[in-house]
Protein backbone atom coordinates (compact mmCIF):
# COMPACT_ATOMS: atom_id res chain seq x y z
CA UNK A 1 0.00 0.00 0.00
CA UNK A 2 1.02 3.44 -1.13
CA UNK A 3 0.37 7.16 -0.27
CA UNK A 4 -1.60 8.82 -3.15
CA UNK A 5 1.55 11.04 -4.57
CA UNK A 6 3.33 7.82 -4.36
CA UNK A 7 0.56 5.79 -6.56
CA UNK A 8 0.30 8.59 -8.84
CA UNK A 9 4.42 8.90 -8.97
CA UNK A 10 4.54 5.53 -9.72
CA UNK A 11 1.39 5.71 -12.45
CA UNK A 12 3.66 8.24 -14.28
CA UNK A 13 6.91 5.93 -14.67
CA UNK A 14 4.99 2.69 -15.48
CA UNK A 15 2.60 3.93 -17.42
CA UNK A 16 4.33 3.18 -20.54
CA UNK A 17 4.41 -0.06 -20.12
CA UNK A 18 1.05 -0.63 -18.50
CA UNK A 19 1.99 -1.46 -14.68
CA UNK A 20 0.33 -1.59 -11.68
CA UNK A 21 0.80 -0.91 -8.52
CA UNK A 22 1.49 -3.98 -6.00
CA UNK A 23 -1.15 -5.25 -3.76
CA UNK A 24 1.73 -6.39 -2.15
CA UNK A 25 4.65 -4.15 -0.86
CA UNK A 26 7.96 -5.85 -0.99
CA UNK A 27 10.93 -3.94 0.34
CA UNK A 28 14.53 -4.48 0.88
CA UNK A 29 15.89 -7.66 0.46
CA UNK A 30 12.38 -8.80 -0.52
CA UNK A 31 12.95 -7.25 -3.95
CA UNK A 32 14.32 -10.46 -6.16
CA UNK A 33 14.55 -8.61 -9.32
CA UNK A 34 18.24 -7.80 -11.33
CA UNK A 35 17.47 -4.00 -11.53
CA UNK A 36 14.21 -1.15 -10.68
CA UNK A 37 13.74 2.15 -11.39
CA UNK A 38 14.49 4.01 -8.65
CA UNK A 39 12.94 6.75 -7.26
CA UNK A 40 14.38 9.04 -4.62
CA UNK A 41 12.77 10.38 -0.96
CA UNK A 42 11.67 13.58 -2.53
CA UNK A 43 10.20 11.98 -5.53
CA UNK A 44 13.07 12.60 -7.69
CA UNK A 45 13.85 9.80 -10.79
CA UNK A 46 17.12 8.42 -10.23
CA UNK A 47 16.73 6.01 -13.66
CA UNK A 48 17.25 2.31 -13.74
CA UNK A 49 20.12 0.79 -11.15
CA UNK A 50 21.06 -2.59 -10.63
CA UNK A 51 18.82 -3.58 -7.12
CA UNK A 52 22.48 -4.03 -5.63
CA UNK A 53 23.32 -0.19 -5.83
CA UNK A 54 19.57 0.27 -4.67
CA UNK A 55 19.54 -1.67 -1.97
CA UNK A 56 23.20 0.30 -1.15
CA UNK A 57 22.04 3.49 -1.71
CA UNK A 58 18.93 3.18 1.18
CA UNK A 59 21.46 1.89 3.63
CA UNK A 60 23.55 4.96 3.31
CA UNK A 61 20.45 7.33 3.24
CA UNK A 62 18.84 4.74 6.05
CA UNK A 63 15.68 4.28 4.34
CA UNK A 64 14.09 1.64 3.46
CA UNK A 65 13.93 0.52 -0.52
CA UNK A 66 10.38 -0.11 -1.35
CA UNK A 67 8.40 -1.28 -4.33
CA UNK A 68 5.49 0.96 -5.19
CA UNK A 69 4.85 -0.80 -8.89
CA UNK A 70 5.30 -4.13 -9.45
CA UNK A 71 4.23 -5.27 -12.44
CA UNK A 72 6.27 -2.46 -14.50
CA UNK A 73 9.56 -2.98 -16.29
CA UNK A 74 11.48 -2.62 -14.29
CA UNK A 75 9.76 -2.58 -11.03
CA UNK A 76 9.71 0.98 -9.64
CA UNK A 77 11.18 1.61 -5.94
CA UNK A 78 11.19 4.44 -3.84
CA UNK A 79 13.64 5.26 -1.25
CA UNK A 80 11.31 6.31 1.97
CA UNK A 81 10.83 5.58 5.72
CA UNK A 82 8.46 2.51 5.28
CA UNK A 83 7.74 2.68 9.09
CA UNK A 84 7.17 5.96 9.50
CA UNK A 85 4.99 5.66 6.30
CA UNK A 86 3.05 2.74 7.36
CA UNK A 87 2.28 5.10 10.43
CA UNK A 88 0.96 7.67 8.96
CA UNK A 89 -1.18 6.02 6.59
CA UNK A 90 -3.05 4.55 9.77
CA UNK A 91 -3.72 7.51 10.66
CA UNK A 92 -5.13 8.75 7.76
CA UNK A 93 -7.27 6.07 7.60
CA UNK A 94 -8.45 6.54 10.27
CA UNK A 95 -9.30 10.13 9.72
CA UNK A 96 -11.25 9.19 6.70
CA UNK A 97 -12.97 6.64 8.71
CA UNK A 98 -14.17 8.96 10.84
CA UNK A 99 -15.07 11.67 8.28
CA UNK A 100 -17.25 8.90 6.52
CA UNK A 101 -19.80 8.52 8.95
CA UNK A 102 -23.54 8.84 7.94
CA UNK A 103 -25.25 11.67 8.74
CA UNK A 104 -28.80 10.92 10.17
CA UNK A 105 -31.69 13.32 9.30
CA UNK A 106 -34.38 13.11 12.63
CA UNK A 107 -37.67 14.64 11.94
CA UNK A 108 -39.83 16.90 14.84
CA UNK A 109 -43.29 17.93 14.09
CA UNK A 110 -45.21 21.04 15.46
CA UNK A 111 -48.10 23.29 15.51
CA UNK A 112 -48.07 26.59 14.37
CA UNK A 113 -50.10 27.45 17.88
CA UNK A 114 -47.81 25.07 19.83
CA UNK A 115 -48.24 25.72 23.22
CA UNK A 116 -44.43 26.91 25.28
CA UNK A 117 -44.59 23.95 27.19
CA UNK A 118 -44.59 20.96 24.17
CA UNK A 119 -42.70 23.94 22.30
CA UNK A 120 -39.56 23.75 24.80
CA UNK A 121 -39.91 19.91 24.84
CA UNK A 122 -39.39 20.05 20.88
CA UNK A 123 -36.55 22.21 20.97
CA UNK A 124 -34.88 20.18 23.50
CA UNK A 125 -34.87 16.88 21.11
CA UNK A 126 -34.15 19.27 17.97
CA UNK A 127 -30.95 20.53 19.96
CA UNK A 128 -30.16 16.97 21.32
CA UNK A 129 -30.37 16.01 18.00
CA UNK A 130 -28.10 18.79 16.19
CA UNK A 131 -25.97 17.80 19.11
CA UNK A 132 -25.33 14.37 18.44
CA UNK A 133 -24.28 15.60 14.77
CA UNK A 134 -27.66 14.68 13.15
CA UNK A 135 -29.49 16.79 10.90
CA UNK A 136 -32.94 17.81 11.33
CA UNK A 137 -36.29 17.86 9.57
CA UNK A 138 -38.61 20.56 11.18
CA UNK A 139 -41.96 19.99 10.40
CA UNK A 140 -44.74 22.75 10.96
CA UNK A 141 -48.58 20.99 9.97
CA UNK A 142 -51.28 23.26 9.08
CA UNK A 143 -54.71 22.37 9.29
CA UNK A 144 -58.43 24.00 8.15
CA UNK A 145 -57.66 27.84 8.31
CA UNK A 146 -54.50 27.98 9.87
CA UNK A 147 -53.58 27.18 6.26
CA UNK A 148 -54.14 30.71 5.56
CA UNK A 149 -51.83 32.04 8.03
CA UNK A 150 -48.89 30.97 6.62
CA UNK A 151 -46.31 33.19 8.48
CA UNK A 152 -47.11 31.59 11.83
CA UNK A 153 -45.25 28.65 10.66
CA UNK A 154 -42.92 30.63 9.06
CA UNK A 155 -42.65 32.92 12.20
CA UNK A 156 -42.30 29.49 14.16
CA UNK A 157 -39.80 28.39 12.41
CA UNK A 158 -37.53 31.29 12.76
CA UNK A 159 -37.55 31.16 16.73
CA UNK A 160 -36.84 28.00 17.03
CA UNK A 161 -33.51 28.50 14.41
CA UNK A 162 -32.87 31.48 16.47
CA UNK A 163 -32.50 29.48 19.97
CA UNK A 164 -30.48 26.46 18.44
CA UNK A 165 -28.27 28.74 16.26
CA UNK A 166 -25.12 28.03 18.51
CA UNK A 167 -25.89 23.91 17.76
CA UNK A 168 -27.09 24.11 14.51
CA UNK A 169 -27.91 26.10 10.77
CA UNK A 170 -30.34 26.60 8.30
CA UNK A 171 -29.27 24.68 6.02
CA UNK A 172 -32.98 24.63 3.88
CA UNK A 173 -35.29 27.77 4.69
CA UNK A 174 -38.87 27.13 5.42
CA UNK A 175 -40.71 26.43 2.59
CA UNK A 176 -44.79 25.99 1.94
CA UNK A 177 -45.33 21.91 1.06
CA UNK A 178 -49.27 21.28 0.76
CA UNK A 179 -50.42 21.76 4.19
CA UNK A 180 -47.08 21.21 6.05
CA UNK A 181 -44.22 24.15 5.90
CA UNK A 182 -40.02 22.44 6.07
CA UNK A 183 -37.53 23.61 7.18
CA UNK A 184 -33.75 21.58 7.52
CA UNK A 185 -31.51 22.27 10.15
CA UNK A 186 -27.83 20.51 9.97
CA UNK A 187 -25.31 20.98 12.86
CA UNK A 188 -22.39 22.67 13.38
CA UNK A 189 -19.12 20.44 12.63
CA UNK A 190 -18.08 21.34 16.09
CA UNK A 191 -21.56 21.04 17.85
CA UNK A 192 -20.57 17.80 19.57
CA UNK A 193 -17.11 19.38 20.93
CA UNK A 194 -19.58 22.50 22.33
CA UNK A 195 -21.80 20.08 24.32
CA UNK A 196 -18.87 18.20 25.50
CA UNK A 197 -17.38 21.30 27.04
CA UNK A 198 -20.64 23.11 28.33
CA UNK A 199 -21.01 19.58 30.13
CA UNK A 200 -17.70 19.67 31.91
CA UNK A 201 -17.62 21.72 35.56
CA UNK A 202 -15.84 24.70 35.28
CA UNK A 203 -13.05 25.42 37.85
CA UNK A 204 -12.76 28.08 40.38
Amino acid sequence: MVCGHQVEQAGQLSSDQGGHISSETRINDRIRVPEVRLVGPNGEQVGIVKIEDALRLAQDADLDLVEVAAQAHPPVCRLMDYGKFKYESAQKARESRRNQQLTVIKEQKLRPKIDQHDYETKKGHVSRFLAAGNKVKVTIMFRGREQSRPELGFRLLQKLADEVAELGYVESSPKQDGRNMIMVLAPHKNAKAKQKAAKEPVES
